[in-house]
């Protein structure tokens, strides 16, 4: 099953954050996304817009869909351009979870613009 097609299933303290090899394989798809492999391996995207109000909907279109999967970004605006960094904190590191949402906001953000 793609990540197109899945759902963020809780995270619990105590589930270990995903391998390097794992974060290597579900990065495959989600290209425009950077891996950052710091003190907490992170998911993070920029995404550009006209202006201030898309940069807006976005964002609202974005907490819908973390809403809905019970998982949610780090978000933060700056006029046109919206940043989102995705990472679970209950274990301090990556998990499906996180990648599953990168997916969905890119399809999003496809529809979108």
């Amino acid at each position: 099953m793609s990540l197109k097609e899945k759902k963020c299933k809780p995270c619990e303290g105590g589930t270990l954050p995903l391998t390097s090899e794992q974060e290597n394989t579900l990065k495959k798809e989600i290209p425009q996304w950077t891996l950052l492999r710091d003190t907490i391996h992170k998911l993070v995207r920029t995404f550009k817009f006209k202006d201030f109000n898309q940069a807006i909907a976005f964002i609202n279109a974005v907490a819908a869909i973390a809403e809905q999967e019970g998982h949610h970004p780090n978000m933060c605006i700056a006029w046109n351009k919206v940043t989102l960094e995705l990472f679970t904190h209950a274990i301090d590191g990556l998990s499906e979870n996180d990648f599953i949402i990168a997916i969905k906001v890119d399809n999003l953000f496809v529809n979108q613009t």
